[in-house]
């Protein structure tokens, strides 16, 4: 939400998990009293109908969001979060189009799905720590510390001679990763006001999206060209430039918060418990079908006490964290949860599109894995044009929830078209179903964390942002999984025609597990038995996009539930650091609130 100067019209509550509903919305549009720049800013509610009505006269703080700032000082701090989330969106998709060769070189198909995973696993379970460690110590050492430690994952990935040091070297390269991916949204939400935060949110979202587009093509260059090593190795002189640029440029407020101090306060349980259920999950998924049958006793151990663990979790947050990773006060307000939920959605859906459909394009058309990266285009670029586009636009409408909505619904006909995709290449369809996809996925990468801002207390934006961003995540990592679940279960059911058709040691090598590993194996096979193995291919992915076609209806569904309110121009940048965390700071006590009235006018 929009922090904004305001003075005390009364002495603050002593707790803020009571805020109304109405006061929150109130908040969100940066209703303020007075402020040494201007004069009050009045505002009417209308509780009955929770509509907001302000006070047209401008105040310097709406002509000036970024005052103390030149425009050139904004844009380099905006260049060089751009560089550091441009990494880390790299390396979630340049791993696409290597999978099959790295799956080769190691003579590891099992290995194929868990060189995503891990990468995905570090990353989302560690973002509710990362957003919580930069509250405590400041944003810019923290983002400091999460490139270097993305630095070093990359160099490990590099060097790997083996697919478990690789497995183990992606999972530290994206606990890195992870800090890389939510710190730039936090430092936007402490810079700039929330009506102008969707500009830098859909910047962001361009940003990943031609990090996505470059992914698969870098992946298939590297691959075809010199060796699949150098899809890490790139990464060393960039993040190295990456953390210089930051170093010198990224200014924020640094609390100077002492390191033992620091480190007490950090909510190490809460830590342990959501890492711990977030692993033990997402393993029960993975296993689950493919290594042993749902039914085992290995499969719902790990998915009982995974879920078990998370629900753990969320009591300690609730009655005895000090300083929470996700305040339970986040969840009280119905915007604030359908925001959480439908990124959580958005983000499942969207990851089948840039992670299963190079399996497609390798394993159904025998496209190499540099052309699997060109066919990915359409994707990618509509969506990174989208994104920037809707940035624009909530920047001048104020108005987040119609891209939500309408964004939804079209993912839903843009995923519904790839079940018709077919074994046969038809580049009409592949090219304007792919368009379609991600004009739908593009306005959700910056619009429900807008919407979920409107709803949250000041001293909450790191967590609130950093849970948006561990939610998404997850969404992530849960996608990889269920469509390698789906797809691998599909392909195991098709056994029994496979070696009727094309043979017993050919059926085994695209059976189960070993199917998507084996993809270059079917990109070499000809006459009857190459149709037989790519229809084979093509039914089990069609079965995957019908279950994510289901997923993006459920996430306009959810949609729905996000509530529209104004969007302010005034902001007062945030202050980190314990005292802020405990709530002795202004900064931390209903900032944005200021003067609230009810429709007659009375205090």
């Amino acid at each position: 939400m929009a922090s904004s100067p305001a003075a005390a019209t009364g002495p603050p509550p002593e707790s803020t998990e009571s805020v109304s509903d109405v006061e929150r919305d109130a908040a969100a549009t940066g209703v303020t009293s007075s402020s040494s720049e201007g004069p009050v800013d009045s505002v009417l509610l209308d509780e009955k109908k929770g509509s907001v009505e302000e006070n047209p006269q401008p105040t310097p703080a709406e002509e000036e969001p970024e005052a103390g700032r030149t425009k050139f000082q904004t844009a380099l701090i905006v260049f060089a979060l751009c560089l550091a989330l441009f990494l880390a969106a790299l390396d979630v998709t340049i791993i696409a189009t290597i999978m099959p060769t790295i799956a080769e070189q190691f003579n590891s198909s099992e290995g194929y799905v868990w060189v995503g995973t891990s990468f995905l696993l570090g990353n989302a379970a560690f973002i509710p720590t990362w957003g919580k460690i930069s509250d405590i110590f400041g944003r810019k050492p923290i983002l400091l510390a999460a490139v270097a430690i993305f630095w070093i994952g990359s160099l490990l990935c590099a060097i790997s001679n083996t697919m478990g040091m690789l497995i183990a070297s992606r999972a530290v390269q994206g606990v890195g990763a992870g800090g890389i991916i939510v710190l730039p949204n936090i430092c936007v939400s402490d810079l700039f006001s929330i009506r102008n935060r969707g500009i830098y949110f859909g910047i962001f979202g361009m940003v990943w999206a031609i990090a996505s587009a470059l992914g698969p093509v870098l992946g298939g260059v590297f691959t075809s060209q010199v060796s699949w090593r150098w899809c890490f190795y790139i990464n060393l002189p960039l993040s190295g430039a990456g953390f210089i640029i930051l170093f010198f440029v990224l200014n924020l407020h640094n609390p100077r918060t002492p390191l033992k101090e620091g480190l007490l306060a950090i909510d190490w349980m809460g830590s342990l418990l959501i890492i711990g259920g977030t692993l033990m999950f997402l393993f029960g998924l993975e296993f689950g079908g493919v290594q042993y049958p749902w039914s085992s006793a290995t499969v719902l151990c790990l998915i009982i006490f995974g879920l078990a663990t998370i629900v753990l979790f969320a009591a300690w947050e609730w009655r005895f964290a000090k300083y929470p990773l996700m305040p339970v006060r986040m969840f009280s307000h119905r915007t604030s949860v359908a925001s959480f939920l439908t990124a959580f959605l958005h983000a499942l859906v969207f990851m089948s599109g840039s992670y299963w459909l190079p399996l497609y394009f390798q394993g159904v058309l025998r496209a190499d894995s540099l052309m699997s990266g060109v066919y990915l285009l359409p994707f990618v670029l509509s969506l990174s044009f989208v994104s920037a586009a809707i940035g624009i636009f909530i920047k001048k409408t104020g108005n987040y929830k119609i891209p939500i909505n309408a964004g939804l619904l079209t993912a839903v006909l843009g995923f519904g078209l790839f079940i018709d995709l077919g074994a046969r290449a038809n580049w009409a369809k592949i090219i304007i179903y792919q368009i379609i996809a991600g004009v739908g996925i593009g306005p959700n990468f910056q619009a429900p964390l807008i919407a979920l801002q409107t709803t949250i207390e000041p001293r909450d934006i790191g967590s609130a942002t950093s849970s948006f961003g561990f939610i998404r995540q997850l969404g992530t990592s849960t996608s990889v999984v269920i469509g390698g679940v789906i797809f691998n279960n599909e392909m195991e059911r098709q056994q029994a025609r496979l070696q009727r058709e094309i043979g017993p040691e050919l059926a085994n090598r695209l059976s189960g597990s070993n199917a998507a590993g084996n993809v270059n194996l079917i990109a070499s096979l000809d006459g009857p038995d190459g149709d037989t193995a790519r229809e084979a291919y093509w039914f089990a992915l069609r079965t995957m996009y019908i279950v994510y076609t289901a997923f993006a209806f459920l996430a306009f569904l959810v949609s729905l539930f996000i509530r529209q309110v104004n969007l302010s121009k005034e902001h007062q940048e945030h202050k980190t650091g314990l005292k802020t965390l405990a709530g002795k700071t202004s900064a931390s006590k209903n900032e944005g609130l200021g003067k609230v009235t009810d429709a007659k006018g009375a205090a």
